[in-house]
Formats: C-alpha cells, structure tokens, sequence
C-alpha cells in the first residue's frame, strides 16, 4: 500500500456504476482516481458531441459529482432542463464542454470541474482520443456507435466482437494511475456499451496485466435483455477478461441477494433477470470470488428530463456493502 492511511483505489468504467462505487469508497480514502470511459454518444452526451465536436462529458459528469461533498453543487451539476433548447441537457454537461471549447482540452475542462465541485480524488478520462465504437455482427456487419450497441439486440450472438474506430490509446496519466494503485477496480455497468468501450483503450489490458495493484471487478446485479439473456457471475468475469486480453482478476464480487418481491415487481425493466451464480464454477475460477447481499433497499431515481431515464436500471448496489468489502481486499 503506497500509504498507511489513504490506500491509492482507481475505478475503471462509467455511469451510474462508477457513481455507486465511487460513492462508497470515498469515505475511506481520498487518494481515489475514476478512469472514465469515453465512448458515450447517447442522450445529452451524444448531442453536445454531435453539435459542438466535444468529447463526451456525461459519464464523467457523473463521476466528478460522486465525488464531490458539495450537495448544492452536487444538485447544480446534475441539474437538467426540463424546458427550452437545453431541454434534456444536465448542466453538468453543458459546463464541461463549455470549458473544453474554450481551452481546446477535455482535460483542462475536468480540471476546472473538479476544482469548482471541490472533489476528493480526481477524474481521468481513461483516453482522450476521439474515437467510435464498432461491433462486427456473426455476418460481417459493422455497428457503430456506443448507443446504439448498448442497446441492440444481439439476436443470440454471444462473445461479440467489440473494437474502436479508430484506436484509442490510453493517456499517460490513466496508465500512471493503473501502474501505482493498490486497488483496480471494475465497476459494474452496460457490459458492451460502457465496461467494453474502456478496457479495450490500447494499453488498458497490458496495465492491468502488468500492474502489481489487486484487481477486484464488481459484476452486474441484473441481466441486459437481448444481450446478456442467462449470464450467471461467470460468465460477465469471463468477458470483462476477454476484453482485457489476459487474465487479469483477483476478484470478483457478485450478489447472493433477491430483491423484495414489490421492488423487483416495480423497479425491474422488462426482460432483466437477477444475475445467478454457480458457486462450484467459481470454486474452480482463477479468481476468488466472494458472494454478499448488495441490492440496495432504496432503488434508484431519474430525471423524467433525461432521455434515457426509461432505459436504465433502478436496481442499485448497497454501495456501503460493497466499499466496506473493497477496501479489505487491500
């Protein structure tokens, strides 16, 4: 450990996972660095993307308000207009890309942001190369775009083949961050449209490959409908090694827990099935793999000004549980 009182934690991801994480470690640490995926193109991300040629602020927007102990500032950067011409738009959003065509760097923008939501930790787009991301269908087809991946319909495919156009490198000082942490860990999220789209960044794999930090992957509570149909904990390890190109975990922490009858019935889309588990397939894992009941007992909210609200999972992780179990893996 590079400290005795604050252990160096970085979080690879985006989202709403990353934000759960995050959440819960920062009250034990604040040496603490969220790599964020840079591939988002849909909602308000996509559009800012679209129109002003920015990268995309919205998973990062959700990482540096993780990590800020400002409330008010907080509610002003996750602010979204429900009216006008920025209607759908956080403020967030509008902020970050702001800053980036004034100053002509994403980076400089995060660093702006960081200071005013006075973060503890830090935020890294994990590259800052402008690039899409492509899966090639079983017949040769090209799909493009995170958005439209994430939520395709795989139509039975299983182990797509995930790539960026063109390749994205990892920055100097996401790899830094990978190579000097004591603890890696992988959030959970969209497995193709927001785990993939970071841990295939050139160089990404090799870093935590080659990195002396543990490696701990946090797997999905719920399946994605027509894409991850039947995937027990295995199976998400499986593929988030895949994407690294090597074998890579130490571990993997996955749910015992069953919803609430009336949570499950109320908060869980049509077609998500709680993630199962076959503990004699994971006996038999190069990792260790360690069950908890993580369902959060309060499910999580959206903006009904968010474009996506309707699409996203309001089954959360107990991310008290799941801080309190990552930081004893240090």
């Amino acid at each position: 450990m590079n400290d005795n009182t604050d252990p160096n934690i970085v979080v690879i991801g985006g989202g709403t996972g990353s934000f759960t994480v995050l959440s819960g470690l920062k009250k034990y640490t604040r040496n603490i660095t969220a790599l964020v995926n840079m591939l988002d193109d849909g909602g308000s991300t996509g559009i800012l993307r679209d129109e002003l040629g920015v990268l995309p602020p919205g998973d990062v927007r959700q990482c540096l308000v993780a990590l800020s102990d400002s409330s008010r500032l907080r509610e002003l950067f996750n602010y979204r207009f429900s009216e006008g011409s920025f209607r759908g738009h956080s403020f967030g959003n509008i902020f970050l890309s702001t800053v980036e065509r004034m100053t002509s760097s994403f980076e400089e923008a995060v660093s702006v942001a960081s200071n005013v939501l006075n973060i503890q930790g830090r935020v890294l787009p994990i590259t800052t190369d402008n690039s899409k991301l492509t899966l090639k269908r079983s017949d040769g087809t090209i799909i493009k775009n995170q958005y439209e991946i994430g939520h395709l319909d795989f139509e039975g495919q299983m182990r797509p083949n995930i790539a960026l156009d063109p390749i994205a490198y990892i920055t100097p000082k996401g790899l830094a961050s990978i190579m000097q942490a004591d603890l890696v860990v992988i959030a959970p999220g969209n497995l193709y449209g927001s785990l993939a789209p970071a841990l295939v960044v050139e160089g990404v794999g090799d870093a935590l490959a080659s990195t002396r930090a543990k490696i701990a992957y946090v797997c999905n509570l719920v399946t994605k409908p027509r894409q991850t149909d039947g995937f027990m904990v295995h199976n998400y390890a499986n593929e988030i090694e895949r994407f690294a190109g090597h074998r890579v975990l130490d571990y993997v922490i996955f749910n015992t827990d069953e919803p609430a009858k009336n949570l499950a019935n109320k908060y869980m889309r049509e077609g998500e099935k709680i993630v199962e588990f076959d503990l004699e397939v994971l006996e038999q894992a190069t990792y260790k793999a360690i069950g908890l009941p993580l369902i959060a007992k309060t499910p999580g909210k959206y903006n009904t000004s968010d474009a996506l609200a309707s699409e996203r999972s309001l089954i959360r992780h107990d991310y008290s549980i799941l801080a309190k179990e990552l930081v004893g893996l240090i």
